[in-house]
């Protein structure tokens, strides 16, 4: 079964998360921040994985240590969830419209963490910083060691922008997760 259960607690955050890769896209997210909740909802529904997220964090002082430190357990989590990579499609793709938005994704799960985030999201939505969703991915590809190019297309609207970003994300996951076949997919023999 490819899952995995992780935890992470500083004195700025409390984080939990339980993935599974072969899930139903079922989800249940609390992290006090209604709009990352809704972007982590959209990732799951939309890739397949069944997530559960509960973060905590010195919201108090800044909104940053929550979503940077979510990025890193789901990126911890994914990473263990996907073993020894074996017989994984590796690659995968999407480009999502969202109203007037289109942003591509395209990743790796090679092993090599590497972030391309070329969106211009840089209005607020409703409390929630905008410029942390780029926290958000930068801690992610760290944690998941994947290679992960995000590229805005077209679009005006902050939050359709980050929507499209997110839910191309969970298409390019749901593709890359898929089991295709045996084996490691690299010449090397491992990821």
């Amino acid at each position: 079964m490819r899952r995995a259960r992780k935890r992470r607690g500083t004195r700025e955050t409390q984080i939990s998360v339980n993935l599974k890769l072969d899930g139903k896209g079922t989800r249940r997210i609390e992290t006090g921040l209604g709009f990352l909740d809704h972007m982590l909802d959209l990732l799951a529904k939309h890739s397949g994985i069944s997530l559960t997220i509960k973060g905590k964090g010195d919201l108090e002082v800044d909104d940053h240590h929550l979503v940077e430190d979510v990025g890193l357990v789901l990126g911890d989590a994914l990473n263990d969830a996907l073993g020894k990579k074996e017989g994984i499609a590796r690659y995968g793709w999407a480009v999502v419209p969202m109203d007037e938005s289109l942003v591509m994704c395209a990743l790796d799960l090679g092993g090599r963490a590497h972030l391309s985030y070329q969106l211009k999201a840089s209005r607020r939505i409703k409390e929630f910083n905008t410029e942390l969703i780029e926290e958000f991915f930068k801690a992610f590809v760290r944690n998941a060691r994947v290679n992960l190019h995000l590229r805005q297309l077209a679009g005006r609207n902050t939050h359709h922008i980050v929507e499209a970003a997110f839910k191309a994300l969970a298409r390019a996951l749901r593709q890359a997760v898929e089991k295709r076949g045996r084996g490691v997919p690299s010449t090397k023999g491992m990821l």
